[in-house]
């Protein structure tokens, strides 16, 4: 049985008990023992951390302890796998640079607040393993403005065009999931998933399950 951590916390207007506890069912489904922390200092538990396939973090914004993240990034360099959506990965640990190099994204905005967006699949999202066989989307929702470097493979996007009044001066084709290596490691990270409703779409549940399990060792 492999094992699976999940951390959550933070601000809680990501509703981080509630949306990891979405997927705590499922990754016992298959197979893995689950153990939940509500403390970064899980990340600190070089015992802990090495014993692990997956890390699933929930947790937006606050500040993380240089062990607590050395912990993290030496446990996905040697192969633990790490995945999270929205804030929950994306708008954590802002002043630790070296976590953002790690994840392989930034994010920057969510300009027009919650609004109707569409979600497309890239080219290598269309044959990726993650994403095979899902089709465009729409959804109501935060529209995440997020900056990837050349190392993510990008299997979705959305279009963010300008309103008026807004400074780009022309549509932005943002990342809305990627994967990624680490060293001995695999990301998984996605910007959808604002709450419960987010995660139960059946296009965001399935690329955030299948998502799940690609990342894991």
């Amino acid at each position: 049985m492999r094992r699976a951590l999940v951390v959550r916390g933070g601000w809680e207007g990501h509703s981080p008990e509630a949306v990891t506890d979405e997927f705590i069912g499922f990754l016992a489904e298959q197979d893995f023992e689950v153990v939940v922390e509500d403390s970064l200092e899980a990340y600190a538990d070089l015992e802990l951390m090495q014993s692990l396939s997956l890390v699933v973090q929930s947790w937006t914004q606050g500040d993380i302890l240089t062990d607590e993240f050395r912990g993290l990034r030496d446990a996905i360099t040697s192969g633990v796998g790490f995945a999270g959506w929205h804030g929950g990965v994306l708008d954590a640990f802002r002043q630790t640079a070296e976590y953002s190099q790690m994840l392989g994204g930034v994010f920057a905005a969510h300009p027009h607040g919650m609004v109707p967006h569409r979600v497309e699949f890239t080219d290598t999202g269309r044959e990726h393993p993650i994403t095979e066989g899902l089709e465009a989307f729409e959804l109501v929702s935060e529209q995440y403005w997020v900056l990837v470097d050349s190392l993510s493979t990008v299997l979705a996007q959305t279009t963010i065009a300008p309103r008026e009044g807004d400074p780009w001066p022309q549509p932005y084709v943002s990342p809305a999931a990627w994967t990624r290596r680490w060293g001995e490691g695999r990301l998984f990270v996605s910007t959808l998933g604002h709450g419960v409703d987010d995660l139960r779409i059946p296009e965001v549940r399935t690329l955030t399950e299948r998502g799940l399990l690609w990342a894991a060792r």
